[in-house]
């Protein structure tokens, strides 16, 4: 399409905001930013939490000025529903990679159902947890799966997560796959950021002793937004649909406008007329306990009128801007 046949931008937010998105199998999370870059016309996007191409569900997207908001929200809880796949173990430690270890029907007829609950529960809490070798992880100045890929071993480092719940949804199902004897099950996890769902199956079937890894992932929620409120924003199956402008007013009108999505993220303060001065000049105002009384945390402030007036937080007793908004910052 040339610039003359293209339409024109659809109208946004004043300031952009969010979009939450229900990513489709088999696309990266940097596809969809590419096509909303083409469906919205402007450069200024940005993500908050990449998933993998076989992962489906909510990527929270930020649009325009909105991109500045995404190093500060409070996003840091993820829920999701997968299948774990036990008997068989893999290098990516999910159903796309080579498989490394299959275990024998007598060792996976011996996993009974009340070990993979013990075994579950040991994965549940504040653990530590080594992430899997085709991460995103720095090495060297280097991704580790750019080193695994290229046939490198990686060595990274445990690091503390929190998996607040670990359950399965459905009793353990038994079966064969191309003659191979597993178990798959159906599992929810709600967990902290930086929790990989491939690592928790891997360390779930290395437990058990007969290896595991995921077959399907899907995030739900990422703090307080949820994929029921998520767009497809490719429009269906072909990822290279051109762009009309009914579909792009529709993805537009999708976003939600950065006031209300601070409001949904983050605890909020109101500002009278006089602080509202000082905040938008970066100067400080005495401190008053933001809605969750977490003096520690990042927090709203909102003008007479309800408008965002900037992102604060306190400090030695005084409150200061950490991201203006109201003057445009």
């Amino acid at each position: 399409m040339t610039t003359a046949d293209r339409p024109p931008p659809p109208h946004r937010p004043d300031g952009g905001g969010l979009l939450l998105v229900d990513k489709p199998a088999g696309c990266t999370s940097h596809d969809v930013v590419g096509r909303l870059r083409r469906v919205l016309q402007t450069r200024r996007i940005g993500h908050a939490g990449t998933l993998d191409p076989m992962a489906t569900g909510l990527l929270v997207v930020a649009v325009d000025r909105s991109t500045k908001l995404l190093g500060h929200l409070a996003l840091t809880t993820k829920t999701y529903t997968a299948t774990i796949r036990l008997g068989v173990a893999t290098d990516t430690d999910d159903a796309e990679g080579t498989v490394t270890a299959t275990a024998s029907p007598e060792a996976v007829t011996a996993v009974s159902d009340s070990a993979i609950t013990d075994g579950i529960a040991a994965l549940t809490g504040d653990i530590q947890q080594v992430p899997t070798a085709v991460s995103a992880i720095k090495v060297n100045g280097r991704r580790a799966y750019e080193l695994a890929r290229a046939g490198q071993a990686v060595q990274l480092a445990a690091r503390p997560v929190t998996v607040s719940r670990f359950e399965l949804l459905a009793a353990p199902r038994r079966t064969r796959v191309d003659e191979v004897a597993v178990i798959d099950l159906e599992v929810a996890v709600d967990c902290s950021s930086g929790t990989y769902i491939r690592a928790l199956a891997r360390d779930l079937g290395a437990g058990l002793g007969v290896g595991g890894h995921l077959t399907a992932l899907r995030r739900t929620a990422v703090g307080p937004f949820t994929v029921d409120d998520g767009i497809d924003v490719f429009g269906g199956p072909d990822r290279h649909a051109p762009v009309t402008e009914e579909f792009a007013a529709a993805v537009a009108d999708r976003i939600v406008p950065a006031v209300d999505a601070v409001r949904a993220a983050f605890p909020v303060r109101s500002l009278d007329a006089g602080e509202c001065e000082h905040v938008r000049h970066g100067r400080s105002i005495p401190a008053r306990s933001a809605t969750s009384g977490d003096r520690a945390e990042v927090y709203a402030g909102l003008g007479p009128a309800g408008e965002l007036i900037a992102l604060l937080t306190d400090r030695t007793g005084r409150t200061r801007p950490v991201l203006g908004w109201a003057a445009g910052a």
